[in-house]
């Protein structure tokens, strides 16, 4: 109730830009808020989905076939042998990665859509459809580039028993000493390919969905569950559009444990397409992907509007620091 009588608040004008105004802030407290806020966002979104995250990348690494009964066989499983918070393993990793990753994502896109909006004489309006889908990419891009060691050791930690890594420094030590530190950026093209359609088409169809909503709604901020419903359209589009991608990646971060020497982006995919066929090989998992994707992204754009909306709040009701 707290939070939906805040996210009826907001600029009157659907014409103007249906993001989070930041009016009345200075540019160093909407960083602020924006790293706060999305640093929130990616907490409880990866939180939620963690089990079938795990899940998806345990088949994404292994010649396996994947499907439904398969997954919930592997879920129920690990549940009987480990326990149940066995099904969160690897989510420490996921956090201390997420936590800076979604931080940086979504304060980079509030500051590109600030730049491009200058820059193409739309600032204070809706950017776009072009300047939209850059601020997206961009920010996507941006955030990798900074946290990519940690998106590896989390993938390391996902596939591997809990007696081959006991922590995050763990996995850092033993893929240095034993493989090099350059393995620590295995993998790295083909996540910034597949991050750069990704966020692009995410940022892109949920700041799309919510302009037309505010046109033809007249209400310029929609309610929480339309927020929900937007970012999970918007995570099944970015998804489905890069996922190959995020399947060469997964094995190439891993082939150091898996038994595979895993080279290039176009060896790793021919050698799975080979070995497992296009569908059943570069798609492996997506169907969990659009169960998992969309909720997890919904979540994430929800958590992060809607924090952002309650700091504004807080902050005109003087509850901040000026």
């Amino acid at each position: 109730i707290f939070f939906t009588r805040f996210a009826r608040s907001g600029v009157s004008d659907p014409k103007c830009d249906s993001s989070i105004s930041v009016q009345g802030l200075k540019p160093t407290q909407s960083v602020i808020n924006s790293l706060f806020s999305g640093a929130l966002a990616g907490a409880v979104a990866k939180t939620a989905v963690a089990p079938l995250d795990r899940t998806k990348i345990i088949f994404q690494v292994s010649s396996a076939r994947f499907s439904a009964k398969e997954a919930y066989r592997l879920i129920y499983r690990t549940y009987l042998k480990d326990g149940f918070l066995s099904l969160w393993r690897g989510n420490s990793a996921t956090m201390v990665r997420v936590i800076p990753y979604a931080a940086i994502q979504f304060c980079a896109h509030e500051q590109y859509k600030q730049l491009l909006g200058g820059y193409y004489g739309f600032q204070g309006r809706a950017l776009p459809p072009l300047p939209r889908l850059l601020a997206g990419s961009m920010a996507g891009t941006t955030a990798a580039m900074l946290t990519y060691p940690l998106d590896m050791v989390r993938a390391r930690m996902a596939v591997t028993p809990k007696e081959m890594y006991s922590n995050i420094l763990h996995v850092f030590v033993r893929i240095s000493r034993e493989e090099g530190l350059k393995t620590l950026y295995r993998g790295f093209t083909p996540t910034i390919l597949g991050v750069v359609p990704y966020a692009g088409l995410s940022f892109f169809t949920y700041e799309t969905l919510k302009k037309l909503h505010a046109e033809r709604s007249g209400r310029p901020q929609p309610y929480s569950y339309e927020r929900l419903a937007f970012g999970a359209c918007a995570g099944l589009i970015g998804q489905s559009a890069s996922y190959p991608l995020d399947v060469v990646r997964r094995r190439m971060q891993t082939a150091g444990v898996t038994g595979h020497t895993y080279g290039t982006i176009l060896g790793t995919m021919r050698e799975i397409v080979s070995e497992e066929g296009v569908v059943r090989g570069l798609y492996k998992g997506l169907s969990m992907n659009w169960v998992k994707g969309p909720i997890a992204v919904g979540i994430s754009f929800t958590t992060f509007d809607l924090t952002q909306i309650l700091l504004k709040k807080l902050h005109q009701m003087g509850y901040t620091a000026r």
